[in-house]
């Protein structure tokens, strides 16, 4: 079984959620439980970092997928951050730039809500 292991902390412009492992059919139902978390709790401004992702499946694109849904109905938006070069070229592949900014660090993206 593949590593996996997720962490939310809270700013003032944005609720950040730590993501590390790797996220696939059996881990995305956490990534997706922690967005919803953040948005019942009424921070539709979320950033996900990436950056101690190595892999992540077609099932981590639709939790991101429904979080930035979740996020842009309630408000808000999900930025991406600190994205892996083999996590960036699955999200290129499909098509997730023109869906999501993405962001080199956590900061910046956090930032990007000011």
């Amino acid at each position: 079984m593949r590593s996996f292991d997720l962490s939310t902390r809270n700013e003032a412009n944005a609720a950040i959620v730590e993501v590390a492992g790797s996220v696939d059919a059996v881990t995305s139902a956490r990534l997706a439980e922690a967005l919803n978390q953040q948005l019942e709790a009424g921070r539709p401004r979320i950033v996900v970092d990436l950056g101690g992702v190595g892999y992540a499946s077609s099932a981590a694109l639709r939790a991101l997928l429904a979080g930035v849904k979740g996020a842009r109905g309630a408000g808000g938006d999900l930025r991406i951050a600190a994205v892996t070069p083999e996590v960036a070229k699955v999200l290129e592949m499909a098509g997730f730039d023109g869906i999501v900014r993405r962001f080199d660090d956590t900061a910046a993206a956090v930032a990007s809500f000011s």
